[in-house]
């Protein structure tokens, strides 16, 4: 897939790539592939990445290359990035207990789109969604692929604290919040697991181009796994898939 691209700087030392593409899942392929590319480059001219929905902000060495040096480098990756074979990605399955305390506002979803709260459940935990980046706070996944049978406007007033796994729906969009914080999405349930650990070398569960799938468990199934998070024995589901 061939298209244009705008080079903007940001600062002294980072260059935005913004990608005249639609947002879906092969453009996040593109971004994400391109990503790779940038980190693993062996002359170390660059070194994070952020990606966005068709956008990757990249950080370079301004003693090491120029702006436009950068951008014929950024060039020749991202042709590889474009040109690339079938690559792999991860699976990641999270268990939510949907509903109660846990999922204070799935009724007023279940009642704005006109279902009983088990479809709600149904429609939420049987697709396949798409991080197509993380931001908002550490490790927040930002999900596509919801069915639009669920889409529910964000509430009116912003809760000021929400518990750290409370899976919520905003609109077209869900997500799942990795650590106390404010937020207007409609929660609908909460997953045991911890998506963000600032003390581990790999601190975020999800990456850009991961795919994600929510098992609805019980409140024993609950309990069971928050007890092996808090011990450190829980180890989530994650399958390498092929991505063509």
């Amino acid at each position: 897939m061939k298209t244009n691209i705008k080079y903007r700087s940001a600062g002294d030392s980072s260059i935005l790539m913004e990608f005249d593409l639609e947002i879906n899942k092969e453009t996040n392929a593109i971004l994400t592939n391109l990503s790779n590319l940038i980190e693993s480059d062996s002359e170390k001219h660059f070194n994070e990445t952020i990606i966005g929905y068709r956008s990757i902000l990249i950080e370079y060495n301004p003693l090491e290359l120029s702006f436009k040096e950068a951008i014929t480098k950024l060039e020749g990756l991202k042709g590889e990035a474009e040109n690339g074979e079938n690559h792999t990605s991860r699976h990641i399955e999270i268990p939510v207990l949907y509903g109660g305390e846990h999922g204070p506002d799935i009724e007023s979803v279940s009642s704005y789109n006109n279902l009983s709260i088990e479809e709600v459940i149904d429609i939420h935990s049987s697709a396949n969604y798409l991080v197509y980046f993380i931001g908002f706070t550490p490790g927040y996944p930002f999900l596509g692929g919801m069915s639009p049978e669920i889409a529910t406007p964000r509430l009116e007033s912003p809760r000021i604290s929400i518990p750290p796994g409370s899976v919520g729906i905003a609109n077209n969009q869900t997500g799942i919040y990795p650590v106390e914080s404010p937020g207007g999405w409609r929660l609908i349930g909460q997953t045991p697991i911890q998506l963000y650990d600032a003390k581990s070398d790999q601190p975020f569960l999800f990456k850009s181009g991961d795919n994600v799938r929510f098992n609805n468990i019980d409140i024993n199934e609950f309990n069971g796994i928050k007890e092996q998070v808090m011990k450190g024995t829980y180890k989530p589901t994650i399958n390498e898939i092929k991505i063509k």
